[in-house]
């Protein structure tokens, strides 16, 4: 996945943050006429503010890395169409295009869920079984790519466990349970002008950044691209949900 894909996306990323600060205002009254909106406390009349907005940068979302789908292995060599078959060569990267499938499909998922919580005011209990499903094509891909439960120790631990530890089906569990955090501990400060955005936005920040030094340092390249065309239209679109939210 060349560098050029990176350009591409960012290309596309800055016409979803024109497309999301367009679409928000317009759906405004369709949100309210809904009877999905609160009111803005922090503001002395008290306007309606509609919710559920997250649905709409998530389609922004998903609708620009469906069109990215097959930009990366535009520019791959190893997946250039066969000049005497006309068809895909054998080292077609596979794993890497079932990884993005997978990734989009529990994005989906996540979305779905969200908005369901708004519109049937979920319990607790189904708001952390709900992320765990949502996760498994992840995780299924990942039993079927790789199934590496081994992790590294820190420093510290080392002289006790070594340098590493397989701790098999825990793996699994601890990335299951680690996706109802995420998604729980960004939902918990919903109300709160920007603050829920706000904290996307310093997170996509932050882990852009790090793949910007990783990739520097030559470190997982593969990885780190493969990060940043999700972060990118994640950036973009919750940029734009921020401004209407701030």
């Amino acid at each position: 996945m060349s560098t050029t894909a990176i350009a591409v996306n960012a290309t596309i990323s800055m016409g979803a943050y024109l497309m999301t600060v367009r679409i928000i205002p317009r759906l405004r009254e369709m949100f309210i006429n809904a009877n999905l909106f609160g009111r803005d406390l922090c503001k002395k009349d008290k306007p309606k503010v509609p919710e559920s907005y997250g649905v709409i940068i998530g389609c922004v979302f998903l609708i620009v890395m469906f069109l990215f789908i097959p930009i990366p292995f535009t520019f791959d060599e190893n997946a250039a169409t066969d000049s005497v078959t006309g068809g895909k060569p054998s080292t077609f990267p596979h794993d890497k295009f079932v990884e993005l499938i997978a990734a989009l499909l529990s994005i989906c998922c996540m979305i779905f869920l969200g908005f369901a919580d708004d519109v049937l005011d979920l319990r607790w209990r189904h708001k952390l079984l709900l992320p765990t499903i949502a996760t498994l094509p992840l995780l299924m891909v990942y039993y079927v790519n790789y199934n590496s439960t081994t992790v590294m120790m820190p420093n510290f631990a080392r002289g006790l466990f070594g340098t590493s530890v397989n701790i098999g089906i825990l793996y699994y569990i601890f990335m299951g349970s680690l996706a109802v955090f995420c998604t729980n501990a960004i939902n918990i400060l919903a109300g709160i002008n920007g603050l829920e955005v706000g904290q996307s936005l310093i997170i996509a920040a932050s882990v852009l950044l790090f793949n910007m030094i990783e990739l520097s340092l030559g470190h997982q390249v593969e990885s780190h691209r493969f990060s940043m065309h999700f972060m990118l239209p994640f950036l973009a679109t919750s940029l734009a949900l921020w401004k209407f939210n701030k």
